[in-house]
């Protein structure tokens, strides 16, 4: 979703895009910063829009909360796995939200993209894994179908009168 997110900053022509990937210990309360600028408010806005469709279009996901949208001069979009930050060029500047999440590490859409990958490709992996059928444990005896059919059946009794 943050490589969809940061496609749609793109399409909207945002400017210097940067994916921060948090550390855990510093911020528990999300994984990545997606950080654009925009040129003037209306941008700002149709940035933010265009994140939302997108997200909601191809994942059908909606942000958690979103803040600032009618001023326009810092939107926030927040998906709780990431958090969209949509700034005027000049509120970038004055926040400097990549210089106060100094632990933060600038991840290259390409190196999100590639580790993306091979997390989806493991979890798919151990998801397989559990899903293939057990062997049988060595030394205990696999009992036939029809013992199994027998003990699920239950007796019929005989009513007393």
């Amino acid at each position: 979703m943050v490589l969809a997110a940061a496609a749609a900053c793109e399409d909207k022509k945002g400017e210097d895009t940067r994916v921060l990937e948090l550390d855990p210990a510093d911020s528990g309360f999300t994984d990545f910063f997606l950080i654009t600028s925009g040129t003037n408010e209306r941008q700002t806005q149709a940035i933010a829009d265009e994140v939302e469709l997108k997200l909601k279009r191809d994942f059908g996901v909606y942000p958690n909360s979103v803040e600032g949208r009618r001023q326009g001069e810092w939107v926030l979009l927040d998906y709780v796995d990431f958090v969209v930050h949509v700034f005027l060029a000049e509120r970038r500047a004055y926040y400097d939200i990549e210089r106060l999440r100094k632990s933060a590490r600038s991840v290259d859409l390409e190196e999100l993209k590639s580790a993306l990958t091979k997390k989806t490709l493991a979890a798919r992996k151990k998801s397989a894994a559990k899903k293939a059928p057990q062997p049988a444990a060595a030394g205990k005896p696999v009992k036939s179908a029809a013992k199994k059919a027998a003990k699920k059946t239950p007796v019929k009794r005989a009513k007393k009168p």
